[in-house]
This record gives C-alpha cells, sequence and structure tokens, in this order.
C-alpha cells in the first residue's frame, strides 16, 4: 500500500520505522515543519504544509496514496481536522493514532482548564512556573510580568519571538523524572504549566511534579472531528495490514 503519515510525535516515528520492515509498503512521513532539526524519520520524509484540506485531499490524490495514519500531536487540531476533511474528499481511509490522555494519580495536584488563556490565569501572582508548553504559544504568558518562569524548547526562539521574564532552557523533553524534579527544583518552581498530550515520554514532568508535591494546570485537549481511532502503533499496525488485506 501506499500510506501517508502525518507525524510529529514518537509514535510516528515507531510506526514508520516498523512499517519500513515490511517492503510491502511505499510509506511517504510528513512532518510540518515546527522543529528545526527533527528526529530521523524512516520513510520518504516531507516537510511542510498542505494548504489546507484542499491541498491535502489533492496530495492524496497525486500521490495515490491509499491509506492515512493521523499520528500528530493531541493538540494539532489543524491538521487532524484537515485529515479528515481530505480524506472524505479523496476516499482515502483514515486512522488518528491518538494515544491516551493521562489520568490523576493518588498525590497529583491538577486544575484542569480548557485552554492556555485560563492556564495565564489559573496561576497566582508572583508564581515561577514551569512552562512545559512548547516554543510557539508560550508568548501567551509574557503579558505576566509578574511571573518568573522556566520555559524549555528545542529551537531557539525567533529573534522576535515575544517570551515572558525567566530562564531559558534549549532542550528536548526528558524521559527521567529524576531529570525533571532536579530542573523544577533548581528553578524553585511552583507550579508546572503542560497540555494533557499522553504518553509515557512526556509524563516525566507530571511524575515529577507530583513527587514534589506541585500544582499541575493542565490543559485539556481540544475537541476533533470523529474519526476511526487506535491507541497506539500496534493498533495502527492492524488496521493497516487489515486496510492491506481488502486492497489486494
Amino acid at each position: 500500500m501506499r500510506l501517508l503519515i502525518l507525524a510529529g510525535t514518537r509514535e510516528a516515528r515507531a510506526l514508520a520505522r516498523d512499517l519500513a520492515e515490511e517492503t510491502s509498503h511505499a510509506v511517504i512521513v510528513s512532518l510540518a515543519g515546527a522543529v528545526a532539526r527533527p528526529a530521523p524519520q524512516d520513510g520518504r520524509l516531507r516537510i511542510g504544509g498542505f494548504g489546507g484540506a484542499e491541498g491535502l485531499a489533492a496530495f492524496l490524490r497525486d500521490e495515490a496514496i491509499e491509506a492515512v495514519i493521523d499520528a500528530t500531536h493531541p493538540f494539532a487540531a489543524r491538521i487532524s481536522a484537515n485529515a479528515v476533511k481530505a480524506c472524505a474528499a479523496a476516499c482515502v481511509p483514515l486512522v488518528r493514532l491518538e494515544r491516551p490522555p493521562w489520568r490523576a494519580e493518588t498525590g497529583d495536584r491538577w486544575i484542569e482548564v480548557a485552554d492556555l488563556a485560563a492556564a495565564v490565569a489559573a496561576l497566582p501572582p508572583g508564581a515561577r512556573p514551569f512552562l512545559a508548553i512548547g516554543r510557539q504559544e508560550i508568548g501567551a504568558f509574557a503579558g505576566r510580568t509578574d511571573l518568573v518562569c522556566l520555559m524549555r524548547m528545542i529551537d531557539p526562539p525567533a529573534p522576535d519571538q515575544l517570551l515572558p521574564r525567566g530562564r531559558l532552557v534549549l532542550a528536548r523533553p526528558s524521559g527521567d523524572p529524576d531529570v525533571e524534579r532536579r530542573l523544577l527544583a533548581g528553578h524553585g518552581a511552583t507550579h508546572v504549566v503542560a497540555k494533557n498530550s499522553g504518553g509515557a515520554a512526556g509524563a516525566a514532568k507530571i511524575v515529577a511534579a507530583r513527587d514534589l508535591g506541585l500544582p499541575v494546570i493542565l490543559v485539556r485537549r481540544p475537541s476533533l472531528p470523529r474519526a476511526e481511532t487506535v491507541a497506539d502503533v500496534a493498533g495502527a499496525l492492524a488496521w493497516i495490514a487489515d486496510r492491506a488485506g481488502q486492497v489486494r
């Protein structure tokens, strides 16, 4: 089959790696281009947008794509919505690889909010938050001049990017709770601000906050159009195998 993976997550990389071992599939891996130096990917790599749902539908037709796997970040609402529209228009089957959200455990002190604006408002005066929300939306906190923020991002901010007051760390998120605990303690963090993206790798900051007794201001996932969904790479592989059997 000719497959398109809408990528940008660890699950997408793992899926592309597993599919690369099967010579029966031709795989295109598409990245939005949000990171200057993306992690290595298996398959034919494509970087950049499609031009909305219509552009993606045209790409599916031009490339004779037979199935699409949306393995983008749970908060990449626009591309997921465009994928549903494009696949319907091009009559291409779609599955969304959607890892489950985190669930509160004993010791968690979560303040769940609908969006980043609510997260900004939820921080008390003089807070020292760790903003674990990525580079693109971190400017939402710049208006809170009373905050001293710890910001981590993979690539440096653009020269004209608006940042809140505080400390900038250029690094990929760590999957080790001990590393995250040291980072939080070193900043004297009073809160963690995060999106409920789910996944084992990103959970380290949640575990660290729990261990330190810190409140986590957690942004709920956006609503997405209905689509067939699997929870992990194994489910995506099974879905692909089922579709491959149908087209033979």
